[in-house]
């Protein structure tokens, strides 16, 4: 078996033309150095240098093989260098934007697990269900729901496989009963968002190919997508959310899937930024984490296989 010091007394030899010089240079003793490249021609089963008692050269075999030999140990330096990069502790301040309810319940835990991973990080939060204006606030990279409007943002997928799920508390279910189609939400409190101005009343399902789209009702409605979580968890009627943002309450037993034959809407939670630029290598490994983190929790999704269209061409108005 080769061995890499001989490899690297070998092209030290040849570029000095001596081989006390290349021993002094690798601070080894000329008679090290002299097993070394013998022990090296043996095993390749060729003579690299012709020598004399005042002069030593390559022999053909040894400027042919030179080169492969120059070019292997480049290679295991750059090979090492890499690793030693991706060892390297990142830091710096990550500025991000998130959704309120996404924002407090699932990713306060996440974000401190990330910088107990990488301490040098600095993270500077912002959280509204607004859109942000990437090229005036603060903030680096934004977590959004849905696909974004403006098509000069770079959005790179975190959670494509994300939906909404109907859902409700126990002590509402028990005071109200629980629906058994969708043409019943109608008659139930229904917790309805408001995002830019705009009442979130129509809440689309999929049936096999059909697309179902129910008009709902409630005396509650907030621009917060936290306050409707909350409304939920106190009882206050039906909340159409996000399955990352309920994932923990339903295996906690605090809220409950209604109606799980009908698959809700698709939800993908994307990582918005203005320019490539932007995704340093903190923001890279931020990513990843987030996406492992949320793999996890879509993989006790009610739906049995992540589908990514919530539409058909003519949507039915129940």
């Amino acid at each position: 078996m080769l061995r890499i010091d001989d490899l690297q007394l070998f092209v030290r030899t040849a570029d000095n033309g001596s081989l006390s010089a290349a021993a002094r240079a690798l601070d080894i003793s000329p008679a090290v150095a002299s097993a070394a490249l013998k022990r090296l021609e043996s095993a390749l089963g060729t003579r690299l240098f012709v020598r004399s008692t005042r002069s030593l050269r390559l022999t053909a075999e040894g400027e042919l093989y030179l080169g492969h030999v120059r070019s292997a140990l480049a290679s295991l330096s750059d090979g090492a260098r890499s690793l030693a990069g991706g060892r390297e502790a990142i830091s710096g301040v990550l500025q991000l934007s998130a959704p309120s309810d996404f924002g407090r319940n699932v990713l306060l835990p996440w974000l401190n697990e990330f910088q107990a991973s990488h301490p040098g990080m600095q993270v500077r939060l912002l959280l509204g269900d607004g859109l942000t204006d990437l090229f005036r606030q603060p903030v680096d990279i934004a977590l959004r729901y849905g696909s974004p409007e403006d098509s000069s943002l770079v959005a790179l997928p975190v959670a494509c496989d994300n939906r909404r799920v109907l859902c409700a508390s126990p002590a509402y279910l028990q005071r109200h009963g629980e629906p058994q189609r969708l043409e019943e939400l109608r008659e139930h409190s229904c917790l309805r968002f408001m995002l830019a101005g705009r009442v979130h009343d129509r809440w689309c399902f999929q049936e096999g190919r059909r697309a179902l789209t129910v008009q709902v009702d409630g005396d509650r409605i907030s621009d917060d997508a936290d306050v409707v979580r909350r409304w939920a968890l106190a009882g206050a009627g039906l909340a159409y959310k996000s399955w990352l943002d309920i994932a923990d309450d339903v295996a906690a037993g605090r809220l409950q899937v209604l109606l799980p034959s009908y698959l809700g809407e698709a939800a993908p939670l994307n990582l918005l930024c203005a320019h490539r630029a932007q995704l340093s290598k903190p923001v890279r490994l931020f990513r990843e984490h987030l996406e492992q983190r949320c793999a996890t929790l879509l993989a006790s999704a009610p739906w049995r296989a992540p589908q990514t269209l919530c539409f058909v061409r003519s949507p039915e108005l129940l």
